[in-house]
């Protein structure tokens, strides 16, 4: 089988179909076993005694190795093969609602400010006043988040 790490390198692992995720551990990563975590077609390998014939893990599979974060820190500098959360880059970050609420919402803001200054005859005295509370509470957020 194949291990690939998060920095896109892989290693060969010569392993028999009885093996369990344990003994792959800990042939290839001795002393580090509680640290990696091993993910396959999109599952973390939790069950140590689990073998690969009974995950269908076949001949050239592909196993995703990570470094859990919190205890690489305490075993030292990392080895090349694995990667620590710093070592991890930006562009892996997952796309979800969270993290595009905040653009999305200063698009809204955007298209009414520009509705606001364009159509100024279709905006009362109080609907401005609160477009400008809106946005003065949402830039005051923005600061204390970031």
């Amino acid at each position: 089988i194949r291990l690939k790490f998060l920095n896109d390198t892989e290693e060969v692992a010569e392993v028999r179909p009885e093996d369990t995720v344990g003994v792959l551990k800990s042939k290839y990563f001795p002393g580090q076993e509680s640290q990696m975590k091993f993910i396959y077609r999109g599952q973390l390998l939790q069950d140590q005694g689990r073998t690969l014939r009974s995950l269908r893990i076949t001949d050239n599979c592909v196993i995703h190795c990570h470094r859990s974060a919190a205890t690489a820190a305490a075993a030292g500098p990392p080895d090349p093969g694995a990667t620590t959360a710093a070592g991890t880059d930006s562009s892996s970050l997952p796309l979800g609602a969270g993290n595009l609420l905040v653009p999305a919402v200063m698009v809204v803001l955007a298209v009414v400010w520009y509705f606001r200054i364009t159509y100024r005859q279709l905006f009362t005295a109080p609907a401005t006043v609160s477009l400008i509370g809106v946005t003065i509470l949402f830039s005051f957020l923005m600061f204390g988040m970031y």
